[in-house]
């Protein structure tokens, strides 16, 4: 399944949930007018012993009346613990790691376990084209990880202890590439949901379990005790039915998406023995994947194994069994599990990240340099391959030490930002730095001056990098200093009146990844089917790309052509005025490619693969990609939630 395909499909696949939510709701509606039916009838027999003959018929003459009050009452109920619940999912990743008992890992540790793992999960994120998601570490033995947000941008990734101390790095890399497919594929969105659901099934046995216990601990227990009692055990029996309904409707929605993500894992990293390993060392240690320091029943289909087992494990887990991940991967699998009771030593980690870095250096081929092909553009968005990675891994080994550590620093990465962002013309920037001079903290800016040697010989690649690997110590913010940082961002942009172009693509990608870490962003609802509904827009997309091409006007009659559209002649050969006034027209601070990207976020996904195709049409017609090109296209492919692995340059002679 491609990216796009995937995209459609967790659309359609909250209708799924909505149709199993309300049939469990339906079921537990049904059983609780039950439960009060008996509720009444009990209740008439312990006030009138002589008339228990009486009290069954009752059971089955409640009013219709009485049956719609109590439907409603259980409606109310169910509708306001699933908002509730909602309402606190909805702060994202960052919201469900902290409610699982994770602790945020500091950006720049020095514990090699913990530079391993974000070492990882950095390459991953930058070869898959999204943001570098922090990373949340639960103190628990058992061999686990999960990834939550509602979008690639609040997204998080969370590892138990036990499986930084008992994988080595490739199986590792094997489960974070697992976790980099749910968040590719929108399941972590989907997953946010269904703890919100489950929570609204399951609330009417927390409501039973509060009164049993209140009644337990009542003084006056013995007045009036059996009806409550018995509707107290009554609910609790339903929460156990809600239960039911809840795993039932985890497998259905969790088995096969499993599979799924270990299919991506093993194509993005080429290594099926990583996970197949990895897999295998969960079935033979001595906690396997259970975990048990915490309580994560409802977020149980989130994870990379079966965090939590279940008298009915075959009915009702969340996972595949372990015996058929691993024969999906390894079909020579001989069926035994390896006893995983060896925790890696300090000296082998660092073994593993210096064996790793040592292979990176060669895990280059000719082709990897190679620039991008049109055909292959469309299927790479949010499907990676080893040749991605191999490219991030380039990237960041070639980087400068000094700003990449800047980069991984809460204090010092809002200075590495200032310093891309700082002109290159020696007027605009005498006023950028007495801005900085006025309105940053003590420190910051001799530390500036110390980056700025590096900075401004970077080319776009890095910088974009930069940006890219500055996520999780951005997000480590207060919602003050995120404000604050945001403030100068935009002065600095605008001190001369005029938006550059790599000042547009670094303020789109802040924007874009850091918004919904910070605040509630809105669901882009799909309203446009075809590119030829909002073709105005099209142009002026692939105008503003081609306007940066060697061959600008060449560059836009292939973009549409790839594009498979004729918009107002535009293609023809007698339109080349037209062309011209498109081209040559302004854009002042890319007003009208903000509001064409704003229409085109609402194009269906499976119509974005055509868009894609043309914008790399546009950008290689000439046969070259050039630096302006590069940055533009990374800053509308993220704008168009479409992520796009790094583009590494090819030389020119």
């Amino acid at each position: 399944m491609d990216f796009f395909q995937a995209q459609d499909t967790a659309k359609r696949k909250t209708g799924q949930l909505v149709l199993l939510f309300t049939a469990a709701v339906l079921g537990l509606i049904v059983l609780t007018n039950i439960l009060l039916s008996l509720t009444i009838g009990i209740t008439a027999m312990s006030g009138n012993p002589g008339q228990a003959s009486t009290a069954v018929p009752d059971l089955a003459n409640m009013s219709v009346e009485q049956w719609i009050y109590n439907s409603l009452a259980v409606l109310t109920v169910i509708s306001l613990a699933t908002i509730y619940k909602y309402l606190q999912v909805r702060g994202g990743g960052r919201a469900v790691a902290e409610s699982l008992g994770g602790i945020p890992l500091d950006p720049n540790s020095k514990d090699p376990k913990q530079r391993r793992l974000q070492n990882i999960v950095q390459e991953m994120a930058i070869a898959s084209g999204l943001p570098v998601p922090p990373i949340y570490l639960l103190k628990d033995p058992a061999i686990n990880a999960f990834a939550a947000g509602l979008t690639p941008g609040d997204a998080v990734i969370g590892v138990t202890q036990g499986t930084l101390d008992l994988l080595n790095r490739d199986e590792l890399q094997a489960v974070i590439g697992h976790e980099f497919s749910h968040i590719l594929n929108g399941d972590t969105r989907i997953n946010l949901r269904l703890i919100a659901i489950l929570h609204g099934i399951l609330f009417i046995g927390l409501i039973g379990a509060g009164l049993l216990r209140g009644r337990l601990f009542s003084s006056r227990s013995k007045e009036g005790g059996l009806p409550i009692a018995a509707l107290a055990i009554g609910l609790l029996v339903i929460g156990y039915a809600g239960t039911f309904f809840g795993s039932l409707i985890k497998a259905a929605v969790s088995r096969q998406r499993e599979f799924l993500a270990d299919s991506a894992s093993v194509q993005f990293t080429r290594n099926p023995s990583g996970l197949s390993q990895a897999l295998q060392k969960i079935g033979g240690a001595v906690y396997g994947s259970n975990i048990s320091k915490f309580d994560v029943e409802e977020a149980s289909h989130m994870f990379f194994g079966q965090a939590v087992n279940h008298f009915m494990n075959t009915l009702m887990a969340t996972h595949p069994p372990l015996e058929k991940r691993i024969l999906a991967i390894d079909p020579q699998w001989q069926g035994k599990f390896p006893e995983t009771i060896t925790v890696l030593s300090e000296t082998e980690h660092i073994a593993s990240q210096k064996y790793a870095v040592a292979s990176m250096a060669t895990s280059m081929t000719p082709s990897d340099n190679s620039y991008l092909d049109i055909s292959d553009l469309p299927d790479s968005v949010g499907n990676p391959k080893i040749e991605n990675l191999n490219t991030a891994q380039n990237l960041i080994e070639s980087s400068n030490s000094l700003l990449m550590q800047a980069a991984h620093d809460a204090w010092a990465v809002r200075t590495l930002i200032y310093a891309l962002l700082l002109d290159k013309d020696i007027e605009t920037r005498k006023f950028q730095l007495d801005l900085l001079g006025n309105r940053t903290d003590a420190g910051e800016p001799e530390y500036l001056n110390r980056l700025l040697a590096s900075v401004d010989d970077l080319d776009h690649e890095h910088k974009l990098l930069l940006l890219s690997a500055s996520m999780p110590a951005l997000k480590s913010l207060s919602h003050k200093q995120y404000k604050h940082f945001m403030g100068i961002v935009v002065d600095l942009i605008k001190i001369d009146n005029e938006i550059s172009l790599f000042e547009w693509v670094l303020y789109r990608i802040l924007v874009k990844d850091l918004k919904g870490h910070y605040q509630r962003v809105k669901r882009i609802k799909t309203r446009h089917r075809k590119l030829e509904s909002i073709a105005q827009d099209v142009v002026e997309l692939l105008a503003a790309l081609a306007r940066v091409s060697d061959n600008p006007q060449v560059s836009l009659i292939e973009g549409l052509n790839t594009a498979g559209m004729a918009v107002s002649g535009l293609t023809s050969e007698n339109s080349s005025s037209r062309q011209n006034v498109i081209l040559e027209g302004q854009d002042p601070n890319f007003r009208r490619l903000n509001s064409a990207l704003q229409e085109l976020r609402a194009l269906h996904p499976l119509e974005k693969p055509r868009l894609i195709k043309a914008c790399a049409a546009t950008v290689l017609a000439d046969g070259l990609l050039n630096q302006d090109e590069m940055a533009l296209l990374q800053g509308m492919a993220a704008t168009l939630d479409c992520p796009l692995p790094p583009i590494l340059l090819p030389e020119r002679n």
